[in-house]
């Protein structure tokens, strides 16, 4: 199998003929690290107008030229799923983001939740991170990143949500006992009647008893159990999406 071309986003209009300047970066990351030289391929996209297929032209340190041919494949959108996170310390939360992209959501929503480790999140980052894994992952849209907020804050604007409570309800019992655990995942996203188009995973220590009986009291609201273990936060990211994707979502 042929290697493939390597894959761009931009934020300008896409069209047969056109070309279009790219950044020091990019140019960069053409020339000096893939090493590829006046008239190999590049494809483009710019989740608008679908994927392009393009010419390399000029490329240097100023930038590069690539000149755009036709158009190799048409716009579609990924699954409508939203991903709320307590966000965590950097390597955690980079890779949240990362294999959520990877996994079809749309929009990331930090929350703050009481445990929440961090309540400043640099989404200027995280919004770069989410671009490069939509370039590698052959995705023909760029998931948004949006600002930190509080949690009630952030389900005031949201519907059905599946939210993955791994506590039982026994204050005195390690993670609460198995009393009140939601049921496993796949069993109780296949008998809802709306189903939810957001997932809510908890901070690094879980939800506080208060938050718990908040969330459980939403009509809306889905919990869920992602299985015997107590995962850590990314870990039970990259899971609930991967469920949530087998009974809702594309990966069905």
């Amino acid at each position: 199998m042929a290697k493939p071309a390597p894959r761009i986003f931009v934020s300008d209009a896409l069209g047969a003929g056109g070309t279009l300047v790219l950044s020091k970066p990019h140019a960069h990351y053409l020339g000096t690290v893939l090493r590829l030289g006046e008239g190999a391929e590049v494809l483009l996209f710019n989740g608008r107008d679908g994927e392009w297929r393009g010419s390399l032209g000029r490329v240097d340190r100023k930038g590069a030229e690539v000149t755009l041919a036709e158009r190799a494949r048409p716009q579609t959108g990924g699954p409508d799923l939203t991903l709320l996170f307590a966000p965590l310390k950097k390597g955690p939360t980079d890779l949240v983001v990362q294999k959520g992209t990877e996994l079809g959501v749309g929009r990331f929503v930090p929350v703050l939740t009481a445990r929440t480790q961090a309540d400043r999140v640099k989404t200027d980052r995280l919004a770069a991170i989410a671009i490069e894994a939509a370039e590698q992952c052959e995705r023909l849209d760029v998931p948004v990143v949006e600002e930190a907020c509080p949690l009630d804050e952030a389900l005031a604007e949201i519907g059905a949500v599946m939210f993955c409570d791994e506590a039982g309800d026994d204050p005195q019992a390690r993670w609460g006992g198995g009393a009140g655990r939601g049921a496993p995942a796949l069993e109780a996203l296949g008998g809802v009647a709306k189903a939810p188009r957001a997932v809510l995973i908890g901070p690094e220590g879980g939800f506080t008893a208060g938050e718990r009986e908040a969330l459980r009291a939403r009509p809306d609201a889905v919990p869920v159990s992602l299985g015997p273990r107590i995962l850590k936060a990314e870990t039970a990211a990259i899971v609930a999406l991967t469920l949530w994707g087998a009974a809702l979502g594309d990966l069905r």
